[in-house]
């Protein structure tokens, strides 16, 4: 036991040691595991479909378009000088 050690602080250090060896086991198993293909993996079966969701997702409304007129072209191109700065 080192002399600068107290028990306590030797016993947590030992106990991280320990873990830290158990977590590198623990991911080295699983990282060979998904490394050695698909064969070890089970197939889940697919979820139930809920007859009361949707099967699609609903579309939006339709898109619209406005004519402006030059004016107010000119103000939206002010606006975007304004707001666009120096870059």
């Amino acid at each position: 036991m080192p002399v600068h050690l107290t028990f306590p602080q030797l016993a947590a250090l030992t106990v991280l040691a320990v873990a830290s060896i158990a977590w590198l086991i623990f991911v080295t198993r699983i990282l060979r595991r998904s490394r050695s293909g698909g064969e070890a993996r089970t197939v889940l079966p697919a979820p139930p479909v809920l007859p009361a969701l949707p099967s699609q997702q609903q579309s939006g409304p339709g898109r619209e378009a406005v004519e402006l007129t030059p004016a107010e072209r000119d103000a939206f191109a002010g606006l975007v000088r304004q707001l666009g700065g120096p870059r």
